[in-house]
């Protein structure tokens, strides 16, 4: 009799100990890495924060939004992989890195397509834009918002950088991206490709001459210090696209996923109008340096570039789609 009793109490202390067990783990948050591979102060750092803020105030204790800045967690090449295996829940990559899993979005690293961040943005909120954010969930990639960071300019370590003919020869930093490639190909130029963490050190040691990035990255990653000149060519544009992996955001409860929503929304307003300020602010302070000559172009000077790289639209219509391509011209013209 003892013995059936001492194994009922036992039977019973062990399904309390579930139960609560259970109750712990349905109150406990869901916890959201958000892993990439910039600085803080950067607008991406910024709204990566901002995003955090939001999600933990719309849902308290349901969340726990954790973010992982200069590529703590996975650099470049590994951070695409870790999201679809859910080792992270948010990355937020240049949409230059989505080449292998959409060949639409090589729109975006088309030469001189976009007048300005302006077009940029008109396009993204277009149907046009807002489709291409689920133009890779048949990879298992859920695409939530677009970031923005701004036009690119071009740098070297050489004094004269005014036309085409000036990067002959050089070694350029891109990011792993074919039509970037055949940009600086069509360039007469060398391109190399190199993950962001390893572009400083690449450039103070020769290993490349020169690279493409926008005012913020060029001053927050110090860029500037090791680079004679940089041209203000306006010539391209650097956006994100925060994605998720698309089975885990179908999973979440109903509630957290409106919340999740909701703050990308408010934070991604935040980090774009902050990438405007911090351009701004950053091409200023890199003037101020003065270790780099900040070199203005003329309409001439544009129009070479322009010509040097219009073989490249023509490489990748087929890939893109010429509709799509349309669509994005007509934003230079809203």
């Amino acid at each position: 009799m003892k013995l059936t009793s001492r194994t009922t109490l036992g039977l019973l202390a062990t399904s309390i100990a579930l139960a609560f067990s259970s109750v712990a783990a349905a109150q406990s948050p869901i916890v959201i890495k958000f892993s990439h591979v910039v600085a803080d102060k950067t607008p991406k750092g910024q709204g990566a924060l901002k995003f955090e803020e939001i999600a933990e105030k719309l849902l308290p204790g349901k969340v726990d939004v954790q973010v992982f800045p200069n590529s703590q967690l996975f650099g470049d090449s590994k951070e695409m992989e870790a999201l679809l295996l859910g080792d992270v829940q948010l990355i937020a990559p240049s949409l230059s890195k989505f080449d292998r899993y959409t060949k639409k979005l090589q729109l975006f690293d088309l030469p001189f397509l976009f007048d300005d961040m302006d077009a940029v943005d008109r396009f993204q909120h277009s149907d046009a834009g807002k489709e291409l954010l689920g133009a890779m969930k048949n990879r298992g990639l859920q695409g939530l918002a677009y970031w923005h960071n701004g036009m690119k300019e071009l740098s070297t370590n050489k004094d004269k950088l005014t036309r085409p003919e000036d990067v002959k020869g050089l070694k350029f930093r891109i990011q792993s991206s074919d039509v970037l490639e055949a940009q600086f190909r069509a360039l007469g130029a060398n391109p190399q490709k190199l993950a962001f963490s390893e572009v400083y050190q690449a450039l103070q040691t020769g290993v490349v001459d020169g690279q493409e990035n926008t005012w913020s990255n060029i001053y927050s990653q110090k860029f500037y210090e090791v680079q004679k000149t940089i041209a203000e060519t306006n010539h391209g544009v650097i956006d994100y696209m925060v994605v998720t992996n698309a089975k885990w955001w179908d999973g979440l409860p109903e509630d957290v996923r409106a919340g999740l929503t909701q703050a990308m929304e408010e934070a991604t307003v935040f980090a774009n109008n902050l990438a405007a300020e911090l351009n701004a602010r950053d091409r200023q302070l890199i003037v101020d340096a003065g270790k780099a000559k900040v070199q203005k172009l003329s309409k001439e000077d544009v129009a070479a570039w322009r010509a040097a790289m219009e073989p490249v639209w023509k490489k990748f219509e087929g890939d893109i789609g010429k509709d799509l391509i349309e669509s994005a011209q007509k934003a230079n013209k809203s």
